[in-house]
């Protein structure tokens, strides 16, 4: 009997998880068709020098170039807009087999997940992708290069250095989160310092050109969000360890 009322609960919970899913790709796909209707301004926002406001010309390597690019832009347009309903499906899907204080800890991150994104997203774009666009035009001169960038190339140049950052800015809410739940502390941060420097140095020359200025320009914010995360995971493990004590003395 209790094997068949764990089975029926799998399939339960299988059930309802194939019913979100869909929900989540019927509005995927409703948004995809609205955002083809504004692939063309976002493409001629991109497709402009950040800093001097100089279109920059584009080239087709390939039939399908253009329709490849025209198509990515609207599914990622349309991932960002279904982004905070997708979310809200994984919350209502798994919020039930949380604690409570898991659950509270969760929903108190999730608007700064957004902020944090969309910070390192205009650093990754109005910095970090300008600067390697000059230092590549800069260095193709300096070798007698002409320059003619394929749209494919471009697209896939900018995402590959915006996306990685944009990432990285969420490192103080991991860090925070992780101290919520008691799995990480600032004593262990403090001590991991030097481990985390380097790897961060490495993050940095990865995802700039060979050019130690960028990579500098990168570093010093990653350092930033570093310190920051453990201050504030200082400020998180005080609240629990008050909470704790004021427990302890409640109940002796």
């Amino acid at each position: 009997m209790a094997e068949e009322q764990e089975l029926q609960s799998i399939v339960d919970h299988l059930s309802e998880l194939r019913r979100r899913l869909m929900l989540v790709c019927i509005v995927f796909v409703i948004v995809l068709v609205g955002a083809f209707f504004v692939v063309d301004p976002i493409y001629h926002y991109l497709t402009t020098n950040a800093f001097s406001g100089a279109k920059i010309e584009l080239n087709a390597f390939s039939f399908w170039d253009g329709v490849g690019v025209y198509m990515k832009i609207a599914m990622l347009v349309s991932l960002g807009i279904t982004l905070p309903f997708t979310l809200y499906q994984v919350w209502a899907f798994v919020s039930p087999g949380l604690k409570p204080a898991e659950r509270r800890a969760t929903v108190k991150y999730i608007p700064f997940v957004f902020i944090c994104f969309l910070v390192g997203l205009a650093f990754g774009y109005y910095v970090v992708f300008p600067l390697a666009m000059s230092f590549t035009g800069s260095l193709n001169k300096q070798l007698g290069l002409v320059e003619t960038y394929g749209m494919a190339d471009y697209f896939k140049f900018m995402m590959n250095l915006v996306l990685p950052i944009s990432l990285l800015f969420e490192l103080p809410l991991i860090i925070l989160f992780l101290t919520q739940l008691r799995i990480v502390t600032p004593k262990l941060l403090r001590k991991m310092r030097r481990v985390a420097y380097f790897a961060l140095v490495v993050i940095s020359v990865m995802i700039t050109p060979a050019d130690l200025f960028s990579a500098f320009l990168v570093l010093i914010p990653l350092v930033i969000l570093y310190e920051l995360s453990v201050l504030l995971s200082q400020r998180v493990h005080n609240k629990i360890v008050a909470a704790d004590a004021e427990r302890a003395e409640k109940y002796k």
